[in-house]
């Protein structure tokens, strides 16, 4: 057996002997496949930059800014649940972070909604640091660390609910300014916008992680950590990083919800429902691939408008279509929707063609 059977997929190839010329070749297949990265993100940026022209109504705004804010979500859990494979509960407390620390300098600070952005991603990426330097130092690792994040996050909820720099049980209203030096917009277009650029960038930071070194180490980290420690990589250290990246582009989205619907509670920001809605959207679309948070987004989004017609629009009808989805995800297409389309419609036809076989028999 050779010395590299062991290793994590993601670096056996760097372990094995290298041809020469080989070298050469591992360098196009990558910049192969970051031009092809670079071509898709910019044809969907063009796309949905222009769908407001086609879809100009108020529903179909809507339907696709919300489609984006979950993208946004499922980014955020992708960078550290499917990239470095540390599976979370309880992303809502960097959501809730960034929400209230928004709130918090607008409403008790008097500053600018901008100056809120920034210390609301800061703070959730701090808070995305401190939970993983924490939680990884003691080796918590598959169902230990997706517990304890909920439970932080349920933690999160209790104290907010209680203090009142947060509004206690009664929440928090930011007032409404429209204009763009307040993040607010008169119209719907200028919230589409604004998440656009934002899912803009976070797919843009997704497919950097994805095609770098340090993309490669969380790949091997994720696919077996004690090999790669082995291979002197500081796990912890990346799995950190991770958690900080991925606190922060969820801080964003907690920013976001804050000035769109101008109104946060500790129940709304801190608890599961957005956990619920960050996981899905990634494992839904694809762990670990760039464009699946996206895919798995617009899914939900339209089953969310399916359950909306047949049940009236209550919550609770929802959650069920998304657990149904969830079961069928996982049982016919593991990889995701981004992934196991092809996989499956090749296994239908595989099917279909063995019963035509035995018909004719």
């Amino acid at each position: 057996m050779p010395e590299h059977a062991a290793l994590p997929p993601a670096m056996a190839r760097h372990a094995a002997p290298v041809a020469p010329g080989s070298q050469c070749v591992e360098l196009r297949r990558l910049n192969h496949a970051v031009a092809r990265s670079i071509r898709t993100l910019s044809g969907l940026g063009v796309l949905f930059v222009l769908a407001p022209f086609v879809f100009h109504g108020e529903f179909q705004i809507t339907f696709l800014t919300l489609a984006l804010y979950v993208t946004l979500l499922g980014v955020a859990w992708n960078m550290l649940g499917g990239f470095a494979g540390q599976y979370s509960f309880g992303h809502a407390i960097f959501f809730g972070v960034g929400a209230y620390a928004a709130a918090i300098v607008q409403v008790q600070g008097g500053l600018n909604a901008w100056f809120g952005w920034v210390a609301g991603m800061c703070l959730g990426g701090l808070a995305g640091a401190a939970v993983g330097a924490v939680s990884f130092r003691y080796g918590l690792r598959g169902s230990y660390f997706a517990l304890v994040t909920l439970a932080i996050a349920e933690v999160c909820r209790i104290i907010a609910n209680s203090i009142s720099i947060t509004g206690a049980g009664v929440g928090m209203m930011i007032p409404l300014q429209p204009g763009l030096a307040h993040l607010q917009f008169a119209g719907k277009l200028g919230y589409y916008y604004w998440i656009l650029a934002m899912v803009t960038v976070a797919l843009a930071l997704s497919s950097w992680v994805r095609h770098s070194r340090f993309g490669a180490a969380l790949a091997a980290v994720r696919d077996n950590e004690e090999s790669a420690r082995a291979l002197g990589i500081d796990a912890t250290a990346l799995k950190v990083m991770a958690s900080a990246l991925s606190g922060a582009l969820m801080a964003s989205a907690g920013v976001f919800y804050l000035q769109y619907f101008h109104y946060i509670d500790p129940t709304l920001v801190f608890g599961p429902a957005v956990s619920v809605q960050a996981l899905l959207a990634a494992i839904v679309g694809g762990l670990g691939s760039v464009l699946g948070p996206l895919i798995g987004a617009i899914a939900l989004a339209v089953l969310n408008e399916i359950g909306a017609h047949l049940f009236g629009g209550i919550p609770e009808f929802s959650m069920v279509l998304y657990g149904i989805l969830l079961i069928l995800i996982v049982r016919f297409m593991p990889h995701g929707l981004a992934r196991g389309v092809a996989p499956l419609v090749r296994r239908l036809r595989g099917a279909s063609g063995r019963r035509e076989d035995t018909a004719g028999a």
